[in-house]
């Protein structure tokens, strides 16, 4: 009913489509979702997993997990992220990475929704870290589309491999186009 629902609103009312999809077969990787200009990219994420049926999953700080509002964030994937000990933000996404036998992370390396110049290095790291993939999600706002590409081992050479993911971002356009990440 609610994919109904999802679908519904995300084909039907708002005009979008979604090229691709994400492999059940494939049970971690991290998603990296770009570009991300405004605040209804959340949203154009949570319809996209509601309608693929594929479990997919966001880490926020632990604190956002607490009565009220802990429930809900679960619900639509959330995983709480612990930095207690000293962590780097990378090897605690990895400690949720290992913990679990499904997690399929969605991460933008744009890291605002401000006009940026430069990616923020962390979710390839992550992969490389945890040993999974990365998908690369376009989210194109002037072709109404989320684009799913396909899964990319990272090799370690991050300028290398990033000449290879990028490819997949070309000509698509985030809602303001200005504040994205020109490649």
């Amino acid at each position: 009913m609610k994919k109904r629902l999802y679908q519904f609103i995300f084909f039907r009312l708002l005009g979008w489509k979604i090229v691709g999809t994400v492999n059940e077969e494939v049970k971690k990787c991290v998603l990296m979702v770009m570009p991300h200009t405004c605040n209804f990219d959340f949203f154009i994420g949570l319809f996209s997993r509601g309608i693929i049926g594929v479990e997919m999953n966001f880490v926020g700080k632990k604190e956002l997990f607490t009565f009220p509002f802990g429930y809900y964030f679960r619900s639509i994937g959330g995983a709480p992220l612990d930095r207690s000990g000293g962590k780097n933000v990378v090897d605690a996404i990895v400690d949720v990475f290992n913990s679990r036998a499904v997690f399929r992370m969605a991460i933008a390396p744009e890291g605002t929704r401000k006009k940026v110049t430069e990616l923020r290095t962390g979710f390839y790291y992550i992969a490389l870290k945890a040993n999974v993939p990365i998908i690369p999600v376009a989210f194109d706002y002037a072709k109404k589309e989320v684009r799913i590409g396909n899964p990319i081992a990272v090799t370690g050479n991050y300028a290398e491999d990033m000449k290879i993911i990028l490819q997949h971002f070309k000509g698509a356009y985030g809602k303001y186009p200005e504040r994205q990440y020109q490649i």
